[in-house]
């Protein structure tokens, strides 16, 4: 790895660490919540929001932005810990999250957080309303990319494959998607809920230019995003990222069930400590 490869990546690790850090200090205030989600997609949310995407974190309207739009809204810790990070959210809002009045209830909303482009509480929508985005910004000859995360258990949902369909008909060539595949939703392991691979050979099938990657190594995470943006063919693009619940904290990593987390009081600082201590090693 060159020198300045080595710059990115130390940078974009020490911001992984810091939407680590936010996400965990959030589930403290409540003591409980999708904290599991956070930890593993800390990576792909470090590169899309300080490698990928242009943004101007004072104007989250600005018409020329990139747009991130979160399909599984119950990941909104993970994006308010990124956009706390980014510096569109300020630091000291961290603990009023899920609290009345919050700008950060525990689903993501649109109307009430800056920079929160859907809302996601109704799983399997974000790469419909992903479609509509890509479509309209190409209609109007605007050049940005749109961005949008779902999870593994929203492939259950057949308006997903309507907007995979959709997106390549209509050539969105500025439409980027990441799957995240941590195998978990609420009913169980989501490979046995609804068997979805082999997914690759399905994501090409549809017509879109695809990678599978491992989403919590941070290099691959970086030449994934690279390749999707400079892919020159006129498919829209999938990240296929196979992620760990609870990435960076090993005793939440190791729990059978981390779907959402409730953990003892003390483990919290359990917590930050095994962070912290991954971060040394």
């Amino acid at each position: 790895m060159d020198s300045s490869l080595t710059a990115t990546h130390a940078h974009l690790a020490e911001r992984a660490y810091n939407i680590r850090r936010n996400a965990l200090l959030m589930g403290e205030v409540q003591g409980q919540g999708y904290v599991g989600q956070a930890l593993d997609i800390a990576d792909v949310l470090a590169v899309a929001y300080f490698h990928a995407m242009d943004y101007r974190p004072d104007d989250p309207d600005w018409d020329g932005r990139d747009r991130f739009l979160l399909s599984n809204g119950h990941y909104a810790i993970a994006l308010y810990a990124a956009l706390i990070e980014a510096g569109i959210v300020p630091q000291e809002e961290l603990e009023t999250y899920g609290s009345d009045d919050s700008r950060l209830p525990m689903s993501g909303m649109a109307s009430y957080t800056p920079g929160m482009e859907m809302s996601g509480g109704s799983l399997g929508q974000g790469l419909t309303i992903a479609v509509g985005h890509a479509l309209g910004l190409k209609r109007r000859g605007n050049k940005s990319f749109v961005y949008t995360l779902f999870s593994d258990g929203e492939l259950d949902e057949g308006a997903v494959w309507e907007a995979l369909m959709s997106a390549a008909h209509w050539q969105l060539d500025n439409m980027i998607a990441v799957v995240d595949i941590n195998n978990q939703q609420a009913d169980g392991p989501s490979s046995q809920v609804m068997a979805f691979e082999p997914l690759v050979d399905k994501m090409e099938a549809f017509g879109w230019f695809t990678q599978r990657i491992d989403g919590n190594d941070l290099a691959a995470v970086i030449r994934a995003f690279d390749a999707a943006r400079e892919h020159p063919g006129p498919q829209p693009r999938m990240i296929i990222a196979d992620t760990r619940m609870g990435c960076g904290v090993p005793f939440l990593e190791a729990r059978e069930k981390n779907h959402f987390i409730r953990v003892d009081p003390h483990e919290w600082q359990l917590a930050l400590e095994a962070l912290d201590a991954g971060r040394t090693a």
